[in-house]
């Protein structure tokens, strides 16, 4: 699996980053305008969101470094 480390902003309610909403990728601010779907794993939890460009995009929290990552398709280069 491919990453890229990348800025996120994230709603906060009973827990920190609870859900994002809003990411940095490429110089472009994107906002997420759906959650599609989430899991939760021994690594991270996982959000697969609709963002402002009409893109699919898998984003990950690191829980182990409290950081977030894009995760992308196998053959691209970040």
């Amino acid at each position: 699996m491919k990453t890229e480390s990348i800025s996120v902003e994230c709603y906060a309610g009973y827990k920190a980053d609870e859900r994002p909403t809003s990411f940095v990728f490429a110089g472009r601010d994107l906002e997420i305008e759906a959650i599609v779907d989430r899991w939760y794993d021994v690594d991270g939890n996982y959000f697969k969101v609709r963002a402002d460009d009409g893109m699919l995009y898998l984003l990950r929290h690191d829980l182990e470094v409290d950081g977030w990552e894009l995760v992308l398709p196998d053959g691209e280069a970040g």
